[in-house]
């Protein structure tokens, strides 16, 4: 009788613990689940964002350009040149372009040391070329001024085929080169080019081909 009474008062321990136990670990996750939304970071950073006007590209495709430079003409020294030119951007990076420029040569060396007669009247004297080029940018990129203002540019190489009217004939010219853009508004930038224009020349030895270097600065448009 006593050891049944014994059996049934652990049988009723076990029970009880068993009833107990899915309460406890219900407690305890809740616990923890709220011990996590409590955890606030050890560090928050203060980031300072920096702010800035950045001049954009216009979306249009068309652009207009005035210029200003230097041309040496081979053997008749470096005159200013002036000129325009005519882009069409077929896209972001590609880009055909039409150009005329006006100079004028100077004394050779030959007329300086011997005198004399001129080699070429005034009129002859006058280079006139027109030419037809491909563009390529290859570093669009951006030019930080300062913390607060920042401009787009671009470097670019060019080449192309035309004409020029020196010394009373026209002569095939290639010219090829790069220039450089700095955009100040998303219609206008600045623009420095460097080209070299080749064509052959006969008039103070046997034909031979020359080099024409020009250097210019001008004022693009976009439209």
């Amino acid at each position: 009788m006593e050891g049944r009474i014994r059996g049934l008062f652990l049988g009723g321990i076990i029970l009880s613990l068993l009833y107990a136990l899915p309460s406890v670990a219900a407690e305890q996750a809740n616990t923890i689940d709220g011990g996590e939304d409590e955890l606030n970071p050890v560090f928050e950073p203060e980031i300072e964002r920096r702010q800035f006007d950045e001049a954009r590209i216009d979306t249009e495709n068309f652009e207009v350009t005035g210029f200003l430079g230097m041309l040496s003409i081979e053997d008749f020294g470096s005159n200013p040149v002036y000129g325009a030119r005519l882009a069409y951007h077929i896209t972001e990076s590609l880009f055909v372009e039409g150009a005329a420029g006006l100079s004028e040569g100077g004394d050779t060396s030959y007329e300086v040391i011997i005198g004399g007669a001129p080699l070429l009247t005034s009129d002859e004297r006058k280079f006139t070329y027109y030419n037809v080029s491909v563009g390529f940018n290859l570093l669009p990129g951006e030019a930080f001024v300062s913390k607060q203002v920042t401009y787009n540019n671009d470097l670019f190489v060019i080449a192309g085929i035309g004409s020029t009217e020196f010394a009373g004939a026209d002569r095939l010219t290639i010219n090829f080169g790069l220039g450089y853009r700095l955009f100040l508004r998303d219609h206008f930038s600045i623009r420095a080019d460097f080209r070299d224009h080749l064509m052959n020349m006969d008039l103070l030895s046997s034909d031979k081909l020359t080099h024409n270097p020009e250097f210019s600065l001008g004022l693009s448009f976009f439209f």
